[in-house]
């Protein structure tokens, strides 16, 4: 066990990144609407991740070059800078919700349902510059942010499962009334994106090589990914069971729309502090997931346009600083129109899924190039999950883009009522 615990590394980054407020907010959105049936969606998603990440950490082990290099000498630079775009864009919509949960966490410690627009981009200014000097600031960034993952990941799987305890240990103070008429997909969507990162599993090569593994750490790699994601899809799973004895049901049909109605499900265990305390957990799920986040996006962009994936390098820096830059402009543009801030991460985070199979196919196809034998080729287990994961993430995307497409052709609709 304790020779697991020291393998675990590149992958718990992936998961502190993945299971941020956004992912916590959504979860139990999730479970307060589809209940137990969504905990297949919630194994199932698991399973398709650790195969992803299993061989992305494969691919950054028998590779020489970062992965992007690998496609641009393959398929010619275009290709690349295409794949590093996808992933950009999923990071900058991730880093959006990131954004807007800093903000949903503030505003009920600060007492006020909704913060003036002034205010809100004033906050969101103040964090993200403080982060960028940060990112300049500290020069050798990945051992730092493993051990800081390590801490606050052990920390959420002890305050959930004892949240998770009390709250089942209590009898329900209501008689469910379930309606399937309100169940929302969009939520549903948002948490698969979430657990079934391939934006996440795909940066996982790269932390691999910052890592300074080679072929005779691909048994330890494999331990490090299994325990990483499961402890992911542990952690969900608490979240969306505590959702579901909480809120599943309630005659009052909670719509969970501010970040104080969620925070309900911490009361039987911490009572009249559970919003402060809640909105605490938010605001650090923010924050850890905030730069690491950016960095993904900013890293691979920079290996896609042939200008390195190294930390310590400068091109990576400045385009984390961009990813840092639009997430939070695109999260300022969504808090002006004064949404819902659940409902903003939910739709944000939903959007993730539309690049998955770009991502999916770009590692499929590095995993099934015919050099790749002997110790360095691909286990067979690996790349037929994975071509499943990519399958069912190509559903996923047209599901989403329809959903997309309705809520635009609503919202114009209502919009053209509205003006004649």
């Amino acid at each position: 066990m304790l020779r697991v615990l020291k393998s675990i590394g590149p992958a718990i980054i992936v998961t502190a990144v993945v299971l941020g407020p956004g992912s916590i907010l959504t979860s139990s959105k999730v479970g307060a609407s589809f209940g137990l049936s969504a905990l297949a969606v919630v194994a199932g998603s698991a399973v398709l991740m650790i195969a992803m990440v299993a061989l992305a950490a494969r691919l950054g082990v028998v590779y020489e070059k970062s992965l992007c290099t690998e496609l641009a000498d393959r398929l010619g630079r275009p290709v690349s800078v295409l794949i590093g775009g996808v992933l950009f864009t999923l990071v900058a919509l991730f880093q959006s919700s990131n954004n807007i949960a800093l903000i949903g966490g503030l505003e009920p410690m600060l007492g006020a349902d909704t913060l003036g627009e002034g205010a809100r981009t004033g906050i969101l200014m103040v964090v993200n510059f403080l982060i960028i000097f940060c990112l300049y600031l500290f020069r050798n960034l990945y051992s730092f942010i493993e051990r800081v993952m390590k801490v606050l990941v052990g920390i959420m799987i002890l305050a959930f499962l004892a949240n998770m305890i009390v709250v089942f240990s209590s009898p329900r103070s209501f008689v469910p009334v379930i309606s399937e008429d309100s169940h929302e997909w969009f939520p549903l969507l948002a948490m698969i994106g979430t657990t079934f990162s391939v934006a996440g599993a795909f940066y996982h090569a790269y932390l691999v090589k910052q890592k300074g593994w080679g072929l005779h750490d691909i048994r330890k790699g494999v331990a490090d990914t299994v325990v990483s994601i499961s402890i992911l899809g542990l952690l969900t799973t608490v979240i969306l069971l505590t959702a579901w004895r909480t809120f599943y049901g309630h005659p009052s049909a909670i719509v969970l729309s501010s970040v104080g109605d969620v925070a309900r499900q911490l009361e039987p265990l911490f009572g009249s502090f559970a919003k402060g305390i809640f909105c605490i957990g938010i605001l650090a799920g923010a924050t850890s997931s905030f730069l690491v986040n950016a960095i993904i996006g900013g890293t691979v962009m920079s290996d896609a346009i042939g200008k390195g994936s190294n930390l310590g390098d400068a091109t990576p820096r400045h385009l984390t600083t961009l990813a840092l830059l639009v997430g939070m402009g695109v999260a300022i543009s969504s808090l002006l129109k004064e949404g819902s801030v659940v409902h903003l991460i939910t739709f944000a985070q939903a959007l993730t899924v539309l690049g998955i199979p770009v991502l999916a196919l770009a590692l499929l196809y590095l995993g099934t190039r015919t050099e790749l034998s002997g110790e360095r080729k691909v286990p067979r287990w690996i790349l037929a999950v994975a071509s499943t994961g990519f399958l069912v993430s190509c559903v996923l995307a047209w599901i989403t883009a329809s959903k997309v497409y309705e809520k635009i052709a609503y919202t114009n609709g209502v919009l053209n009522v509205i003006a004649g």
